[in-house]
């Protein structure tokens, strides 16, 4: 599970920034929580809204690059274009209007569990350069906290379960030490039990990258084609089932089976409309996530799926009853039909706006309060006062760039 993510100076995020997704002391909706071995709460989704060029995708994006930088070097000679964006080298940029900025590092945190432990990861990068890293745990079962290594520039301090590794003394300066334990020491069952997680944990969908949109992990499992089909019906299609066959060279063709007025037929999924094409591509990430327990991060959710679908995922996320293996949704959206108290708890929707320097800033609704002093009501109508404008992350263009009020 993703329990907190920090950022500080990162494209459009020039101040720190916190992404929690742990659930705060609210009365709603109490049972649609993840209730983790300890007994500490954690929220099954969050979904973050915001203007056009606000900043709402460098929050999922600062993430994903903190990932790409701990997994890039155990995939540098992989031969797998799933994975090959993690062959590239990762260059982290700054906040770019400020001269300052420009010349400081990028600073991440990350919380996260495990089955066995909560970790915290702390990496500080100036473009492609690790200057500060830091890797601490609790382990769940006893509650003890202990240091697993401090790293300031080239001195590296291994401690506790790591005491007895050893580094090499030329060790890159673009490598984290994260990653270098990866390699040279995979075995050892913390270091398997935290890059386990990056490596499978989480997982981003970018619909702008079509080997992950042409991804089906549905050929093999019964379980991911039932829930897929679930919500399939959920948009009200015509598709009964659908069926995948593996050809040469790795590739594979879907075919869906459409049931009109009694009569059914198949066609091939590249005969299909775009909607359906980019359901498919979404859908197995969805289920899979479900099934396994992952944090699934996508940027537009609703980009290309109805409204009554999206609202049946989130659903299903939140229902503890389906989502027993606690999963968790983290999304960017436009969507507003979902905006409501029905569908979310209060720290369930964030938002991103930019400030006067164009810099962004992330909040959560539950810790939003208006020039009063006060904050939303567990019953207001969230879609009418965001649209609005009362929540300060104005979806209206126009208002956005309106210099005169922003800089008043």
């Amino acid at each position: 599970m993703l329990c907190q993510f920090t950022v500080k100076n990162y494209k459009s995020i020039r101040d720190e920034v916190t992404f929690d997704m742990q659930a705060t002391a609210i009365s709603e909706h109490e049972d649609r929580v993840i209730k983790d071995y300890d007994g500490e709460v954690y929220l099954p989704v969050s979904a973050v809204y915001g203007p056009n060029g606000g900043g709402k995708s460098n929050v999922l994006e600062a993430l994903n690059t903190l990932v790409a930088k701990i997994l890039r070097p155990l995939y540098a000679t992989a031969d797998n274009e799933e994975r090959a964006f993690l062959q590239k080298r990762i260059i982290v940029e700054p906040f770019a209007f400020s001269e300052e900025s420009k010349g400081s590092p990028t600073e991440f945190e990350i919380f996260f569990r495990t089955r066995l432990a909560e970790y915290r990861y702390i990496l500080h990068v100036k473009r492609d350069i690790v200057v500060y890293e830091s890797l601490d745990r609790v382990k769940l079962d006893t509650g003890r906290r202990s240091a697993l290594f401090e790293r300031q520039e080239k001195d590296i301090e291994l401690k506790g379960a790591f005491a007895r590794l050893k580094v090499s003394e030329d060790l890159s300066r673009t490598l984290t030490l994260l990653s270098y334990l990866g390699i040279a020491y995979r075995e050892n069952a913390v270091v398997k039990d935290v890059l386990g997680w990056f490596e499978y944990g989480i997982d981003f969908l970018n619909y702008g990258n079509p080997m992950q949109e042409l991804r089906m992990a549905v050929a093999n499992s019964d379980e991911v084609k039932h829930i897929m089909l679930d919500m399939i019906q959920e948009m009200d299609l015509d598709i009964v089932d659908f069926r995948v066959e593996e050809k040469e060279n790795d590739l594979i063709e879907v075919y869906t089976k459409h049931s009109v007025d009694g009569y059914e037929t198949e066609l091939n999924l590249s005969d299909e409309s775009s909607g359906t094409k980019k359901l498919f591509g979404l859908l197995p990430f969805i289920a899979a996530s479900l099934l396994t327990g992952t944090v699934l991060i996508i940027d537009e959710l609703d980009a290309k799926i109805h409204p009554v679908l999206l609202r049946h995922i989130i659903m299903m996320f939140n229902d503890m009853s389906i989502n027993r293996h606690k999963a968790q949704l983290i999304f960017t959206s436009h969507d507003l039909s979902t905006m409501n108290s029905d569908v979310f708890r209060r720290d369930e929707i964030w938002f991103v706006a930019k400030g006067n320097a164009q810099n962004s800033k992330l909040y959560s609704l539950v810790e939003f309060k208006n020039e009063k002093g006060e904050s939303v009501r567990k019953d207001a109508k969230f879609d009418k006062q965001y649209l609005e404008g009362k929540y300060g992350a104005d979806p209206y263009l126009r208002r956005i760039i309106d210099w005169g009020k922003i800089n008043a």
